[in-house]
């Protein structure tokens, strides 16, 4: 049987984040002077002797996002949602002033609408499966982002009193 990881389980993210790494997990282990054997057993779901201390996790996200992975945050936003708390990456300003606040606003209400469409999705069968609760969870981890992207483009025009458009 084939194991299903789910984004939303920190220790599934870190390993199929990881796994992700230009070269693999044995080239990621180099870039972390570790061996490949040592974090494919700290990094492996189903080894429960080894785990990655905060300073391992950190750093592996650090060098997946450097290398430009995808979700390359994943490991981070899912132990938060664990804990009931939510986090999104904030916009620097360069590129928080490449787009105009429409854009940002119309942005922000297209990703509210996605979560609203997952969750009425997940609730036709009135059964929310780890799946559908995954999806929704990503929808609103999108939804954050955009909001924060939003926030950083406001504070942009506060601080510069410049509307490039509205």
């Amino acid at each position: 049987m084939t194991r299903r990881y789910l984004e939303m389980n920190q220790h599934d993210a870190l390993y199929t984040v990881a796994r992700k790494f230009p070269g693999g997990l044995d080239a990621l282990a180099r870039e972390l002077d570790m061996s490949a054997n040592v974090l494919r057993n700290k990094l492996s779901p189903s080894i429960a002797s080894h785990y990655p201390s905060f300073e391992e996790v950190s750093l592996i996200v650090s060098c997946c996002q450097k290398a430009g992975i995808p979700d390359a945050h994943l490991p981070l936003h899912a132990l938060l949602v664990r804990h009931g708390m939510a986090a999104f990456v904030v916009p620097q300003p360069e590129s928080a002033r490449q787009d105009d606040l429409s854009q940002t606003v119309c942005r922000v209400m297209s990703e509210v609408g996605a979560v609203a469409e997952a969750v009425s999705i997940a609730l036709l069968d009135g059964v929310v499966t780890p799946v559908e609760a995954d999806l929704i969870e990503r929808k609103f981890q999108s939804a954050l982002s955009a909001l924060g992207a939003w926030r950083a483009r406001l504070r942009n025009v506060s601080e510069t009193g410049f509307v490039d458009a509205v």
